[in-house]
């Protein structure tokens, strides 16, 4: 069977994967987006369905219930190691504001909800590692440490934690990290990505480097196992885990920075030679590549929804943005629609709660819904919006008993890394707010939006919003809005359904029907 890369033309970071019997397991980063780190199941390496969540919330604080200014924003669930050790699962995964590592551990991979030991400190970046029948964690940047786990994996033995080796510093721009540790042939083998920096006449780009050692003394030889940018010029592929097929193949997945649809991975076979791994082809990622499996199909990771459910449980592919309120979202409520209940009041659309979210994907993505405004009160603005930093958003907004079609986007020249590394209080600050209106005159309406993603980061890159009062003719409203990654918030563009009151901490209710997902564009014969 044929797989083209990329493996996803989506968000799907900070891969890692492992086998159980036929099946192959991927984790991923979704940050502050609940529940949290996404299991993802395969059984021919090119069909993957999300089929569990390794936790449904990392914390019930004013951090992830957005409260008194507080957030989670690029930050939350970081790089997962993922293992399989003595017939049990293990993840375990960083959490730089709430200053702790926390492992997870399952019986059954599939599902949602792990066990959960918390370790105060952050192992950034780890991974295990299993040597010599004792467990560890490899971690850090540049330098790179080992800290044992006891024996039940139910914690680290303290006193073991301790520098294992120095990565290059000099001349770097990102040095050693994004750890992935395994044991083949009696030797350990750790991967990690860096970034040279810029020389003269060459632009430096991530690239994968191993270092190969034969015990924990620290000595080890090095090499670079993957310098290669594909189809985007100065931006690596790299970061991620080795894994074998059982029937003795290998296999690598790298992810690379690919615009305002986030970080995609790629798949490619991996060749041991003279006791090294050679990814890709001649040390290129391949457009495609065989594998030894017949196809078999699973679910898609965006989906469309009709939110007909007859209980209050979402499809794998939903997140919220934070930890939802619980009591203020519904499937049960009406039939065929899925109600959102204002219960908290925000300013703008990063302190909403309950915004529920997918990954959109590349090179089209378009979204549609129907919202039904008769729950709505004074101050309920409830919509379809685009989550990025410079971010738009289309709906209805209740003022004074009168409804009206809102589009409002944030309006103003990129922000630096030096105020968007400041947080959202700088970010609101930067960007002006522009708002463009037009009449409603019922109580539904159709809201849509189109992302065009072709350029991959290369080129523009863009969101349009439009509306339509009878489901069959759509008017776009204020302009295509442009599009970028960025580190404020760390993922990936996505589409999000929303609804708050932005006057008081109790409004009305929304409803949304028929949630609808096309990546192809249609277009009428007579164009």
């Amino acid at each position: 069977m044929k797989i083209n890369n990329p493996l996803f033309q989506a968000d799907m970071p900070d891969p890692d994967i492992i086998r159980a019997g036929a099946c192959f397991y991927m984790v991923s980063t979704t940050m502050y987006h609940m529940p949290g780190a996404p299991i993802l199941r395969s059984e021919d390496l090119a069909h993957w369905e999300i089929v569990s969540y390794i936790c449904r919330e990392i914390a019930d604080n004013e951090i992830y219930r957005m409260e008194n200014g507080r957030h989670a924003y690029a930050k939350g669930q970081w790089a997962t190691s993922l293992m399989r050790y003595r017939d049990r699962f293990y993840a375990c995964f960083v959490c730089h504001d709430m200053k702790k590592t926390y492992l997870f551990s399952t019986d059954d991979i599939e599902k949602s909800g792990w066990d959960k030991t918390e370790i105060d400190g952050v192992f950034h970046d780890m991974s295990f590692l299993c040597w010599q029948d004792r467990l560890y964690l490899v971690y850090g940047n540049g330098q790179i440490r080992i800290v044992e786990l006891k024996e039940d994996v139910s914690g680290i033995v303290e006193g073991t934690d301790r520098v294992l080796l120095q990565t290059p510093t000099e001349g770097m721009r990102l040095c050693c990290e994004g750890c992935r540790a395994y044991v083949k042939d009696g030797r350990i083998y750790l991967l990690f990505i860096d970034w040279p920096a810029d020389t003269t006449g060459e632009a430096g780009k991530r690239r994968e480097v191993c270092y190969r050692l034969e015990d924990l003394s620290g000595a080890f030889e090095r090499r670079t196992i993957l310098y290669d940018d594909m189809w985007i010029p100065g931006r690596g592929i790299a970061q991620g885990p080795l894994f074998d097929d059982g029937k003795g193949n290998w296999y690598a997945v790298m992810f690379q920075d690919s615009g305002a649809v986030g970080r995609v991975p790629f798949l490619m076979n991996v060749e041991w030679k003279d006791g090294w791994p050679v990814l890709g082809k001649d040390g290129k990622v391949p457009e495609t590549l065989e594998v030894p499996f017949e196809e078999k199909q699973t679910e898609e990771i965006i989906q469309s929804d009709s939110f007909d459910h007859s209980e209050n449980r979402l499809k794998n592919v939903w997140q919220w943005n934070h930890n939802p309120d619980n009591e203020a979202w519904s499937f049960t409520e009406r039939t065929g629609c899925l109600r959102l209940k204002n219960r908290m009041r925000a300013r703008e659309l990063f302190e909403a709660r309950n915004t529920l979210t997918q990954r959109v994907k590349a090179p089209y993505s378009e979204f549609l819904v129907r919202l039904d405004c008769g729950g709505m009160e004074d101050g309920d603005y409830a919509g379809l919006c685009v989550l990025v930093e410079r971010y738009g958003q289309i709906g209805v907004r209740q003022k004074e008993g009168r409804r009206r079609i809102v589009m409002r986007r944030r309006k103003g020249e990129r922000a630096p890394f030096a105020v968007a590394g400041k947080g959202m209080e700088e970010l609101k600050g930067w960007y002006a707010l522009e708002e463009i209106e037009a009449p409603l005159e019922t109580d539904n309406v159709w809201l849509k939006v189109i992302f065009r993603l072709d350029s991959w980061g290369s080129g523009e890159e863009t969101a349009e919003f439009l509306y339509s009062p009878d489901g069959e003719n759509y008017v776009p409203l204020g302009g295509s809005l442009p599009l970028f990654y960025s580190l404020s918030l760390f993922v990936g563009a996505r589409i999000g359904i929303f609804s708050y009151n932005e006057e008081r901490d109790r409004g009305g209710c929304a409803d949304f029907c028929g949630f609808t997902f096309r990546d192809e564009e249609f277009i009428s014969p007579q164009e």
